[in-house]
């Protein structure tokens, strides 16, 4: 049972986020597996991955069983909140997940997510500074960086006679029906936030009304409130700018070169997914080998170039031909990493009913 099926409503997934905010508040003591450096059991001939779809290279899976003797199980979700609910359902059998750095805290909260044994990751050498050590993870127990991403304006250069500056492209009532935003509710309030210089984590009333109110001048001249299925209308020319991850833009690209992709001048929201240890894993070994697998520069090259976003990893970017390149210093100072909102998620929430309902 998922979010995406109908078996969990909005205030099921609420619930959840309440509770692991404030089993956040109670936690105490040492996490599961605490030991960085422990050993683990013999290698085991199975394992199970969570991941979003279309998030992996064709031979990623294939070459890791070939090589290891392991049989891969491997389920896809189509967001953050319908796998969290359906671990904390009692979906057991899930050796690692794949998470955005704002689901980390209600996954440790929770108590369903370990941390792994470093012993068994020497590949995490190759990884780039600018993800180690980030805020949802400050001493990088937890995750092992997998791809990353960005929040920003897709547009067609051959419709739109000078390039998007920021936000207030979609208060533009010269191009209504021709504009859509993300289907995603800190993506779509996040961007209002950053229009008058808030965070995107913000959790003022007063910052999210404002937000509100943009939003629902915005909503005007969208077309839609769509995710990635918007590509295939950038593409067509239906659409001429989006709200989009810099990887959906990236795919966009490859069938129509006058896709581009900028960051608002305001900033935006920027993610990292990586791979987490469940704290049941029935197959940990297998686990480890499979995360020091992806940090491989072939690998990682080879995952980023088939997803079209980011590879955190240094000596992957270096084997890549049209590379995700990194945010430049300017950029950077403008994006914000999406955080955990524990309870003020039930007032986003309603605001974001609110504007849907508008």
């Amino acid at each position: 049972m998922s979010a995406r099926d109908g078996g969990w409503t909005r205030r099921d997934l609420l619930r959840l986020l309440s509770a692991a905010a404030l089993a956040g508040c109670r936690r105490g003591g040492p996490p599961p597996n605490d030991d960085p450096d422990r050993r683990l059991p013999p290698l085991e001939r199975e394992l199970a991955i969570y991941n979003w779809s279309d998030y992996v290279a064709p031979d990623t899976i294939p070459n890791f069983e070939a090589e290891f003797g392991i049989r891969v199980t491997y389920d896809v979700f189509e967001s953050n909140e319908e796998m969290l609910a359906k671990l904390q359902a009692g979906a057991r059998g899930y050796d690692l997940v794949v998470a955005a750095g704002n689901l980390l805290t209600p996954l440790v909260a929770l108590g369903l997510a370990a941390r792994p044994s470093r012993r068994y990751l020497p590949n995490m050498t190759n990884l780039s500074p600018l993800f180690r050590r980030l805020p949802f993870d400050p001493d990088d127990a937890y995750t092992v960086p997998y791809q990353w991403a960005i929040t920003g304006i897709a547009w067609r250069h051959d419709r739109l006679p000078t390039a998007p500056v920021g936000w207030g492209l979609f208060q533009d009532t010269r191009l209504a029906g021709k504009l859509t935003q993300l289907d995603d509710m800190r993506d779509a309030i996040g961007a209002w936030l950053r229009y008058r210089g808030r965070s995107v984590n913000s959790t003022d009333p007063s910052q999210l009304a404002q937000a509100r109110a943009d939003a629902i001048r915005a909503k005007a001249n969208l077309k839609a409130y769509i995710s990635a299925p918007v590509k295939a209308q950038l593409v067509t020319g239906d659409v001429w700018a989006a709200q989009l991850w810099n990887g959906d833009a990236t795919q966009a690209r490859a069938e129509e070169p006058a896709i581009e992709f900028t960051v608002p001048a305001e900033g935006s929201a920027m993610y990292l997914d990586s791979l987490v240890l469940t704290s049941d894993a029935p197959h940990p070994r297998a686990a480890h080998e499979f995360m020091n697998y992806i940090l491989r520069p072939d690998v990682g090259a080879a995952l980023s170039a088939a997803t079209g976003y980011g590879t955190p990893n240094d000596a992957a970017l270096a084997l890549l031909s049209d590379p995700v390149r990194y945010p430049a210093p300017d950029e950077l100072a403008r994006l914000e990493y999406v955080a955990d909102l524990g309870r003020a998620t039930a007032l986003w929430d309603q605001i974001w009913t609110e504007i849907k309902a508008a």
